[in-house]
């Protein structure tokens, strides 16, 4: 059943002025973000709901409070991990960021011989290079989309058990290595049939909204330089 909501009266949306608040006074200047069809914007246009996609929306935001803000979007859907890290760290690195957004091995776990150790291996490769010229780098563990409506039920169970372990094996790089992690696979909505597209990959316009709203309440914190250790 489509949500009778819209952003304005969603709860788990971003309130009038708090992507304001949430970036007040944010340092960052150059915003890479790295990725497959997630990164690139894939989401289906759900009524109440802006067309404009998770990624171009959290730019958006960012360069709302500090205007001068350059902004590379690299993501292409269709990448394996491997992939990303072969066509898209170079130019990422190029473009000298100091905030990065890397997302990117659904398209791994989606085949049953998804190998989370190869995985884990190319997302710490970029996170790593990319911590090296200096850039604050943000990971996420995505909505799980084997509760979308139009995956079939025999591939359900087995989708959902890699989609988890993708994102367990994130959290775990991110907290190793120190990245800004924002945690949508146990959002309360993540088994709502209303945050995915027909397509049973990719998500709704809704499900964008709400995963803005996330990534710019858990980068708030971080959006201050950290003071010099003692």
């Amino acid at each position: 059943m489509p949500s009778t909501l819209t952003e304005s009266t969603d709860p788990y949306c971003l309130r009038p002025g708090e992507a304001t608040a949430l970036l007040s006074g944010h340092p960052w200047r150059r915003f890479v973000a790295l990725g497959d069809s997630v990164v690139e914007g894939m989401c289906e246009p759900t009524p109440g709901y802006p067309d404009v996609q998770w990624v171009d929306r959290v730019a958006a935001e960012l360069t709302a409070v500090r205007p001068e803000l350059a902004y590379r979007n690299l993501g292409r859907r269709g990448l394996r991990a491997h992939q990303v890290r072969a066509t898209q760290l170079a130019p990422a690195l190029a473009f000298a960021p100091d905030l990065a957004l890397v997302v990117c091995g659904g398209n791994d776990a989606f085949h049953p011989a998804y190998d989370a150790e190869a995985v884990d291996a190319e997302l710490t490769a970029m996170i790593i290079a990319l911590r090296e010229v200096g850039a604050a780098v943000i990971t996420v563990g995505m909505f799980d989309v084997s509760h979308s409506p139009a995956v079939p039920e025999h591939v359900r169970s087995g989708l959902g058990e890699r989609m988890r372990r993708l994102s367990a094996h994130t959290a775990s790089l991110a907290e190793h290595l120190d990245t800004v992690h924002v945690h949508l696979t146990d959002h309360p909505l993540t088994a709502d049939p209303t945050l995915y597209s027909t397509d049973g990959r990719h998500g709704s316009a809704r499900s964008d909204a709400i995963a803005t709203a996330q990534t710019l309440r858990t980068l708030s914190p971080h959006r201050l330089p950290k003071p010099p250790p003692r």
